[in-house]
């Protein structure tokens, strides 16, 4: 007689997978078990994986799980059997209205920095002109006007330093305060600068701007070394004058620390510096990107960034303070990972438009993949979407290489322009700063966990971490 199953005395609550599940191995038998969209995270054994694996694959063994709790722990972090996620997806379609411009002043430089990705000072000198900058004020105010917005905003960027283009950079910001006012409408405005400037420059910046991204290299021997004058000084002593007169008047600003592989080992170092002297709101590190003057240097995209950074790190937290590298943004949730793939509007000293801040000239080796449009008539712009429709469709979801990533809804696909700079594909192939981005999310997650209690991790949607404003993020990734 052939034998029956036997009936559970309980109907039995399969649970279903409702969350994109990623493991991370840690060590050995111990895994991070993470839920990007859940914002959800917790340390596990092979047991555990084995389980959510299987439910995955639509087996379920109840044996494995004899007292559901294991089941329940999963459901309170909405890892099952909390309905479908919804994926931080925005999309952007037909014409661009935007309502903040990026102005490239200028590509000359009064320092000659080792590793500039822009080999100022080694080009042409282009310097954009007054009625550039306003025509692009105007454009962005129209915008705003139409579409209701309360506000517009300007940065001053390029491929040298803004400042050498003083009299558009100070004129264009009183025109477009100006002109703001008039239509009812709030301005804000920024700046990146090597801090090499006079006192009355820096008195301006702090009366007008509302934020500065300062590059300096942490050490001023390091500073002097690889960003020396043009006329081969150092360039400390006024960089720190800056940075003091800034913290003397409260401002809001950043610091970019840029490591080249030589510097990679005094990289603590420069975090001690800068934590016990100074009072920046945000300090970012990035390995020296191979283009430019540095397209034939040794790589600082290594295992010994991702050590020293770890250190530094270490060091920041002990002055109550944090470093960010701009992929690994454990707080956001994003299909972008800068303004290319969102129609960022920045004009070139001839008033064309780029949509990336490392695409400043139309000389560019890839400015037919970042430039979309041209001034237009007496007014505006002509737009072409098929480049721009490119550039949108390199959201991290069109990514093959990045699907399978446990950071791509964080990452987002990471610079879309170094990545095809340096591989010469326009298709992303991956890069060694996505080993770091990896390594270093996973650092996050851990810390996440660690300062939740120590068993899991679990934030609100739309929660960032600490350190970690949604505008810090958006601030770093367009560094």
């Amino acid at each position: 007689m052939p034998s029956r199953p036997l009936a559970l005395p309980h109907p039995v609550h399969i649970p279903v997978p409702s969350a994109e599940t990623f493991v991370i191995p840690v060590s050995d038998n111990r895994f991070i078990v993470y839920a990007p969209l859940r914002r959800a995270a917790f340390v596990a054994n092979a047991r555990t994986v084995n389980f959510i694996a299987d439910l995955q694959r639509g087996v379920y063994d109840p044996n494995a799980d004899p007292d559901g709790a294991l089941a329940d722990f999963l459901r309170r972090l909405e890892i099952v059997d909390a309905g479908p996620e919804e994926r931080p997806i925005t999309t952007y379609t037909g014409t661009p209205k935007p309502t903040a411009v990026t102005l490239f002043l200028t590509t000359a430089c009064n320092l000659r920095c080792s590793y500039c990705y822009a080999s100022a000072g080694d080009t042409p000198v282009q310097t954009m002109p007054l009625d550039v900058a306003k025509r692009g004020i105007d454009f962005v105010i129209a915008n705003a006007v139409e579409q209701r917005q309360s506000h517009i905003e300007i940065a001053y960027h390029g491929g040298g330093e803004p400042t050498v283009n003083w009299l558009t950079l100070s004129e264009s910001f009183a025109y477009a305060r100006e002109e703001a006012a008039q239509h009812g409408l709030h301005l804000s405005a920024a700046a990146a600068t090597n801090g090499v400037l006079s006192a009355a420059k820096i008195d301006w910046m702090i009366e007008n701007l509302d934020n500065v991204s300062l590059s300096f290299d942490g050490l001023p021997e390091l500073q002097d070394k690889h960003r020396p004058t043009a006329g081969g000084r150092g360039s400390s002593d006024q960089v720190l004058r800056t940075l003091r007169q800034f913290d003397d008047a409260g401002f809001d600003y950043g610091l970019r620390l840029t490591v080249t592989a030589d510097q990679i080992p005094h990289l603590p170092d420069a975090a001690a510096f800068i934590f016990s002297r100074f009072n920046p709101l945000r300090v970012q590190v990035e390995p020296a990107y191979q283009l430019g003057r540095w397209t034939d240097a040794a790589s600082a995209e290594t295992v010994a960034f991702i050590n020293a950074y770890r250190a530094a790190q270490r060091i920041a937290k002990a002055h109550d303070a944090e470093i960010s590298y701009s992929g690994a943004r454990l707080g956001a949730l994003t299909n972008h990972f800068c303004g290319v793939t969102q129609d960022s509007f920045c004009l070139s000293p001839d008033g064309n438009v780029s949509g990336c801040y490392e695409v400043f000239s139309e000389d560019a080796a890839l400015a037919d993949t970042f430039f979309y449009g041209k001034p237009a008539g007496d007014e505006g712009y002509a737009f072409d979407l098929e480049v721009l429709d490119n550039l949108r469709s390199q959201a991290v979801e069109h990514r093959d290489y990045c699907s399978g990533c446990f950071a791509k809804w964080s990452c987002a696909g990471d610079c879309y322009h170094k990545a095809i700079a340096q591989s010469g594909s326009t298709d992303f192939e991956g890069s060694d700063r996505c080993h770091i981005t990896r390594e270093l999310t996973k650092d996050q997650i851990l810390t996440a966990i660690l300062d939740s209690g120590g068993v899991f991790w679990h934030g609100a949607p739309d929660e960032p971490l600490p350190g970690m404003t949604e505008d810090a993020m958006m601030e770093s990734a367009n560094d």
